[in-house]
């Protein structure tokens, strides 16, 4: 084998080496103070020294601090400060405690910031006369019932929507007439010290005098009703949610639901397969896991962001037969603003229940939930895999504002922003065989245009002019608010 020497440097040829490197190793140095030195001549940059919050008089200071994408002590950028002040304020809007949410800072000599938060908060307390219908929607009920008052339902609702200043929930319901309901639920999203964990409770009892027992063929739906209380429930359950960011939650979920309906639902005469089984008293468990995720530049109605969540859940103690299901779903949202006041929208949702064969109870799918296809509002088309999707485009018309005389600190004027939009929607909706309809295993679409007009807490009423495939044309009424 060959042996490659390689020969030691001399006692001259070691000084040099070594005057070379101090060299080098010099200029490195007196480089990197001259760059130090560049830097504090020209800082780019603040020190959060302290956030002043105003204007929360019941709203805890540290559940606005949740919501703040930096804190005291933290460096920013100066060119990234307008892009974390608009984050900031948000998300802390988003938090639907506020009506307004106002954010600036006041540079000190030392360069040190300042941060200072001016809220404005909302009305929280609403103990609300109730006037409801029992119907799915108000089309349904003004269509397919020729808007008979004898099928409302009224009372009182107590809600308190930050009931010890940490956005905890309080809501107690009594109501009565066509339905009769007593229930109480209580959330609170930040439940420990490091506000990352949150629960949930409630319980409720319910008598109706009429009960959907089955879907036509035609897709409407038929109710069965004797002059008493037909369908009675009584259901206790809970939550467990882990914020993991400022966008994203999981959590699980149990229900425990004692359902009894009038004997004569379940024969062959109405619906043998309305439980799946000979029993009219059924005890229902539901168990189920979620994430979701909202970045959204706001959540009653988002113009910019994107929105999703998926799930599963199980219900019963088997895997078939009875009242027995393993169900996933999940939604896919994103919402684009565009130039001269333009915005887009499209949103996919999906859900499928295991196995197939399901009771008539599991079926529910297009025309319930996000399962929505504009202009199929008096129709359900029930399925055991079901998908929608729908594409809006809007522009903004207006938006202004009207003082209110009293002097109401919590409602100091009602602000109106006007969108005319038009729309499309596609769905599919799988149903064995057995349970045909006409709207069923077949490829649906939807369209038309309307008018949105946003107000006081994110209220919406959506004005919606559509028509489907099957050349039936309406105009539909909606509203939804963030409480």
């Amino acid at each position: 084998m060959q042996n490659w020497l390689i020969p030691l440097p001399s006692l001259k040829m070691k000084k040099i080496i070594t005057l070379f490197c101090f060299s080098i190793l010099s200029s490195t140095i007196y480089g990197q103070v001259l760059l130090d030195n560049e830097l504090v001549g020209q800082k780019n940059y603040n020190i959060v020294s302290a956030i002043n919050i105003k204007g929360n008089k019941k709203t805890k200071d540290y559940v606005i601090l949740r919501e703040m994408p930096f804190k005291v002590g933290d460096t920013i950028l100066k060119e990234n400060t307008t892009k974390l002040f608009l984050q900031a304020k948000t998300q802390v809007y988003n938090n639907n405690l506020f009506i307004e949410v106002n954010i600036d800072s006041t540079v000190l000599s030392d360069e040190s910031m300042v941060v200072n938060l001016n809220v404005k908060e909302r009305w929280y307390i609403f103990p609300t006369p109730q006037f409801l219908l029992s119907d799915r929607n108000f089309n349904e009920w003004y269509t397919t019932f020729n808007a008979d008052l004898k099928r409302v339902v009224y009372g009182i609702d107590f809600s308190h929507y930050n009931f010890s200043g940490r956005k905890d929930n309080l809501d107690i319901t009594v109501l009565n007439g066509y339905a009769r309901n007593i229930s109480f639920s209580y959330s609170n999203p930040y439940s420990n010290t490091k506000l990352t964990e949150g629960f949930s409770v409630y319980g409720s009892y319910l008598e109706n005098k009429e009960t959907v027992y089955k879907t036509s063929t035609n897709n409407f739906i038929r109710t069965f009703k004797t002059g008493g209380f037909v369908r009675k429930s009584f259901n206790v359950g809970g939550g467990y949610s882990r914020r993991k960011s400022f966008f994203k939650r999981s959590g699980i979920s149990i229900n425990l639901n004692f359902l009894k309906v009038n004997d004569s639902i379940i024969t062959t005469k109405y619906n043998s397969n309305y439980f799946d089984s000979d029993k009219s008293k059924q005890f229902i468990i539901d168990i189920g896991y979620f994430t979701t995720y909202a970045n959204t530049d706001k959540n009653a109605y988002p113009l910019k962001g994107t929105k999703y969540s998926y799930g599963i859940s199980k219900r019963g103690f088997g895997f078939s037969g009875g009242i027995n299901s393993t169900s996933l779903s999940g939604f896919y949202s994103k919402y684009v603003t565009h130039s001269h006041n333009f915005y887009s929208n499209a949103k996919v949702v999906g859900l499928i229940k295991l196995p197939f064969k399901q009771a008539f109870i599991n079926q529910r799918a297009i025309g319930y939930g996000l399962l929505n296809m504009r202009g199929l509002d008096l129709h359900v088309i029930d399925g055991v895999a079901s998908g929608v999707f729908n594409y809006t485009l809007s522009k903004k018309i207006i938006s202004f504002k009207i003082p209110i005389p009293f002097n109401i600190k919590a409602f100091p004027y009602i602000p109106f922003t006007i969108f005319a939009k038009t729309y499309a929607d596609f769905g599919y909706s799988y149903l064995p065989s057995q349970y045909y309809t006409l709207l069923n295993n077949k490829f649906l679409r939807t369209g038309g245009v309307g008018i949105d007009v946003l107000s006081l807490y994110d209220s919406v009423l959506k004005i919606e002019y559509s028509y489907n495939q099957l050349n039936e044309k309406g105009l539909f009424l909606q509203i939804s608010s963030s409480f």
